[in-house]
């Protein structure tokens, strides 16, 4: 949701877009929106105007904001679960299972975080509007 909401606020720059119009496009609550731009506010990405004609705008140039800058501002904590509660040290699996998917889980962790890093917001931006002009007009 984050990243489609800075992708669209990329798309129409010209102008702030207002959590409501954000919201239709997501198919989902304005007061959702909200909480997510938000977060974006808090990590330096967008910010917002009050008043007539105010919104929600990047703070950021798109080509400056990466999918895993998004990413980080709304998901805390690990990407992938671990253990909630120490296994069994009687239990060979127990024992050693933590210390091995620890190992596998930071390297796919460090693998999501370098891939969403060379992804930007103008990236997507871009082939969107690729797609647009060269398959739209023909299904409409």
């Amino acid at each position: 949701m984050a990243i489609h909401a800075l992708t669209m606020l990329a798309r129409w720059s010209d102008r702030s877009l207002t959590s409501a119009e954000i919201a239709e496009s997501l198919a989902s609550n304005p007061v959702l929106v909200r909480r997510i731009l938000g977060s974006l506010r808090n990590a330096g990405l967008v910010f917002s105007t009050e008043g007539r004609g105010g919104g929600w705008s990047l703070a950021r140039a798109p080509r400056e904001i990466t999918l895993h800058a998004a990413y980080a501002a709304v998901e805390e904590g690990r990407i992938l679960s671990r253990h909630a509660h120490p296994p069994s040290e009687a239990c060979e699996v127990g024992r050693n299972i933590c210390a091995l998917l620890e190992t596998e889980f930071r390297e796919a962790e460090q693998a999501m975080e370098e891939r969403l890093g060379r992804t930007t917001i103008a990236d997507l931006l871009r082939q969107i509007l690729t797609i647009e002009r060269e398959y739209a007009p023909a299904n409409r």
